[in-house]
């Protein structure tokens, strides 16, 4: 307890003697460059800003200063900056390893699949032995349903790396957090929710854990793995593993198995005012050819439907098809074995804009995330018709500051059903309301992200909301954990 209050004091020691360092010599640029990144780490982003902008200023080809900028504009938010930067890093340094796999994982973020196979490969063929590397290159041959060639890789990243502590820049004694995660994907983001002030985390990759080894000093278990239909090996050694803690645990990995798709619309499509898709699980060979209008036929289903590939979120690999034609050609390119086919809602308005409402639930209380509103059916917040029109933020903000009011009291009720069906300590709901009150029920689970805005005054209305789902994570970790902090 002791060394990470004394690891918060020294950064502010530290940080008081490189501004007198800066004050007798400002062209000091080695003290600018750790000054910058004690500020990153603090999240100072205005301060570590103008000091990694002075840096560059000064030697435009400074590697640690394009790469650590990168992150901090990325962490923000501002992919499209972090990749300018990780970009001209590697223009700059195209030898460095760490260059090319910070840009390849970006790229991979930004769906630019062949890209970034091109710097993780160029990134092995510099050092073979690269761990992050072989992380990165795992996750995009699953991305392109390369099952093989995915669990090769993730085996050279993760079998003799299976543990990674974080460090702790609060003050006063840590809640030590065990975050079990999977090496396949599928887990809940949680650099917004866990915030290095607060808890001191050790991130445990639950499919490599060495059994021989003992678990990390922790207070409470957060189970990170959410993706119940990617994830069935990493529950399932999670499970194993917190047999062995003594300690709370949140998200038990048996009700994050209970969350897949088919499961959910099992137990949820019998709930009083919930409307549940009617979906199938399809072999992608089943849908080739003549063989895609008996499938959907023979599954009670009509076209339009809705096709995505088993194991993906955020839109990837999820099309809307009209025709058994369309419904071939989609499932001809999406990676993987099998298909979700999904009857589609109509969520659309009163102005025939296409709304997708979230809310989290964290430890029993529900907490309004976004409304998004779109004139395209597939719905993300990040993508929809939000940023540049006012009436849509407005209908945003009204549902944040009344979630009740606008939900409707029968719909409020069905989704507390919902949260009690779904029995995670930590997870959203995605859903739509229909004019007579129903919840129109998309998905629910514990993978849903937690992003804050930008730094955009626009979002200004969104902050308090966001903040109110952080800070009840907070509480109820450190409730859980019986730190009375």
């Amino acid at each position: 307890m002791t060394k990470a209050w004394n690891l918060a004091g020294r950064s502010r020691d530290r940080l008081r003697e490189l501004d007198r360092m800066l004050e007798r010599d400002p062209d000091c640029d080695a003290a600018r460059f750790e000054r910058a990144g004690l500020l990153r780490e603090q999240g100072a982003f205005a301060a570590a800003k103008r000091d990694y902008l002075e840096l560059i200023r000064r030697k435009p080809d400074d590697f640690g200063a394009l790469n650590d900028f990168a992150a901090l504009v990325l962490n923000a938010g501002y992919r499209e900056a972090a990749r300018s930067l990780y970009s001209e890093a590697v223009r700059r340094h195209p030898g460095n390893a760490n260059g090319r796999v910070n840009l390849a994982n970006l790229l991979l973020l930004l769906g630019e699949i062949e890209e970034a196979r091109a710097h993780f490969d160029a990134a092995l063929a510099i050092e073979p032995n690269h761990i992050h590397a072989h992380r990165g290159i795992g996750n995009l041959l699953a991305e392109l349903g390369d099952r093989a060639g995915a669990r090769r890789h993730r085996d050279l990243g993760f079998k003799n790396d299976f543990v990674t502590t974080l460090p702790y820049r609060g003050e006063g004694a840590p809640v030590a957090v065990l975050l079990l995660v999977a090496a396949a994907g599928g887990n809940i983001p949680t650099s917004a929710l866990l915030d290095d002030r607060y808890f001191r985390t050790t991130a445990v990759v639950a499919e490599y854990y060495d059994r021989k080894t003992p678990l990390p000093p922790h207070d409470v278990v957060f189970n990170g793995i959410g993706d119940a239909d990617l994830c069935g090996e990493a529950l399932t050694a999670a499970g194993a593993l917190i047999e062995r803690s003594r300690r709370p645990v949140i998200n038990r990995p048996a009700a994050v198995l209970r969350s897949g798709r088919a499961a959910n619309a099992e137990r949820l499509r019998g709930l009083p005012n919930v409307v549940v898709p009617r979906m199938a699980k399809l072999p992608r060979r089943a849908l080739g050819g003549c063989g895609a209008a008996a499938a959907v036929a023979g599954n009670g289903l009509d076209f339009p439907l809705l096709a995505r590939a088993v194991g993906f979120h955020t839109g990837r690999h999820f099309l809307r098809v009209a025709t058994a034609a369309e419904l071939a050609a989609a499932a001809a390119q999406f990676p993987g074995d099998d298909v979700w086919l999904i009857e589609e809602l109509d969520a659309r308005d009163g102005d025939g804009l296409f709304r997708k409402f979230r809310v989290m639930i964290v430890d029993g209380k529900f907490y309004p995330l976004h409304l998004a509103l779109s004139s395209h059916w597939k719905v993300h917040y990040f993508t929809a018709d939000m940023a540049h029109t006012a009436a849509n933020r407005d209908k945003d903000a009204a549902f944040l500051d009344d979630m009740a009011g606008v939900v409707g009291a029968r719909g409020m009720a069905a989704l507390q059903r919902i949260g009690a069906a779904l029995g995670l300590d930590y997870g959203g709901i995605d859903f739509a309301v229909n004019g007579a009150g129903d919840i129109l029920f998309f998905e629910a689970n514990a993978t849903m992200v937690v992003l804050p805005p930008t730094a955009d005054a626009k979002w200004d209305y969104r902050r308090p909301a966001c903040e109110r789902i952080v800070a009840a994570v907070r509480r109820m970790l450190t409730e859980r954990s019986g730190n009375a902090r």
